[in-house]
């Protein structure tokens, strides 16, 4: 893993990279996924169908780690919307990026701090969490 500073959205389209979204698990009647606030939510106003592409993989997959959108990954940190980010949940997520990353070196993956913002944790609880994640993952902040 590595700490950048920057924007996530700079990297979207950018080739050979992926650009990861934290998001939940919850479904709404429609069939598309809530992507309310953060990067979720702005991932719904730039990339066309991707709230009902996250519920699709929400109902197939579960909760977990997988391609939304041209070069957008899921990175699940909530069960629904409403909850602070989950930790376990987190460490879960993690270890799914973990084997992707480590299955495409050549990608990078660019992921907000995950959990913290809306999710409620703060970057010292969440930073430990994230050690097992290679290289090619970069960990991006505003800041």
């Amino acid at each position: 893993m590595q700490e950048i500073t920057g924007e996530l959205w700079d990297f979207f389209g950018k080739p050979l990279h992926v650009i990861c979204i934290t998001t939940n698990g919850f479904v709404k009647k429609d069939g598309t996924g809530v992507m309310g606030r953060g990067c979720a939510n702005e991932a719904r106003f730039r990339v066309p169908g991707i709230a009902k592409s996250l519920g699709n993989h929400i109902a197939l997959h579960g909760n977990h780690v997988g391609f939304i959108g041209p070069d957008v990954l899921a990175f699940p940190v909530k069960h629904a919307w409403y909850e602070p980010a989950d930790p376990k949940l987190i460490e879960q997520s993690v270890e799914e990026l973990r084997r992707e990353a480590v299955l495409t070196p050549h990608v990078t993956y660019v992921l907000p701090r995950p959990g913290c913002g809306n999710g409620r944790l703060s970057w010292d609880q969440v930073r430990p969490l994230l050690f097992g994640l290679p290289d090619n993952v970069h960990v991006i902040t505003w800041e």
